[in-house]
């Protein structure tokens, strides 16, 4: 963890099952701690302290697949795919807090804007916290943030599985609500750029029509040669969960973050 990531201690669980120490505003370790069984769904809980720190109960994850005949699927990547959601928090919280927040950037505001375009995360940022910022400044502060954690980032078993299954006969494509050059390293990190010949990001749509704006999905659809009411969709949150059901799509939820129960001991 480099200096100044982190206005705290943070104990991450990650989608992948491994408890991870993540460091503090003065630089701490990071450090594999114990293990969970299976895949579990939950993120990470702050904590001002290292020893005797409290545990998360979490539950594990299943993906509803509704029955359909299906030609295309189209994944989300933040959430969905890779575990990269507590990276971009960190990353986020330390790049408002340099423009002035006094605070610790809030989860639930974090959380629901899973998917909206980068810029468009900025700018509802500073408006919720009232401050006065330059959002392409802030993007770029964020995003040189999170490219020196997505090193760390993980697949999410469940839903590569099914990717690795589905890729064999039917073709893939990616929704991000990220920049190319945000997507793609982590793509990179998990090895999983080789199943996808369409990545489709808010560069490639109208500015203001990414999610929750169908547009995205309907493009991916385009560019698979899919009807857009054959694709299924994987989607962590609301916002793309929105812009698929417009889009015409079903959707699998994959339940990236759950407000886990805290016991301490």
């Amino acid at each position: 963890m480099e200096r100044g990531l982190a206005g705290a201690n943070y104990l991450m669980a990650t989608l992948t099952g491994h408890w991870r120490f993540l460091g503090s505003s003065g630089g701490g370790r990071r450090t594999k701690w114990g293990r969970t069984e299976g895949v579990p769904v939950g993120i990470f809980v702050r904590k001002g302290c290292w020893a005797g720190c409290s545990w998360v109960k979490l539950r594990f994850m299943q993906l509803d697949i509704p029955p359909g005949d299906f030609a295309g699927y189209i994944f989300d990547l933040d959430g969905t795919l890779v575990d990269t959601m507590p990276l971009h928090y960190l990353a986020w919280d330390e790049a408002i807090r340099q423009v002035g927040l006094k605070e610790p950037l809030s989860e639930d505001l974090f959380y629901s804007l899973g998917g909206v375009p980068t810029l468009r995360v900025a700018e509802l940022i500073g408006q919720h916290y009232g401050l006065t910022l330059d959002p392409e400044a802030v993007m770029h502060t964020k995003e040189q943030l999170y490219l020196r954690l997505v090193s760390q980032a993980k697949p999410i078993e469940p839903v590569v599985a099914f990717l690795r299954r589905v890729a064999l006969t039917h073709p893939c494509a990616i929704a991000t609500g990220g920049t190319p050059d945000v997507a793609l390293p982590a793509l990179d990190a998990v090895g999983l750029k080789s199943f996808f010949k369409v990545i489709v990001t808010p560069c490639d749509v109208p500015p203001g029509r990414g999610k929750p704006a169908p547009d995205m999905f309907l493009l991916a659809a385009e560019k698979m040669g899919v009807p857009a009411n054959r694709c299924l969709v994987f989607e962590d949150a609301e916002p793309g969960i929105r812009a698929a059901l417009a889009a015409g799509m079903q959707v699998v939820h994959v339940p990236s973050r759950i407000r886990a129960a805290v016991v301490t001991g």
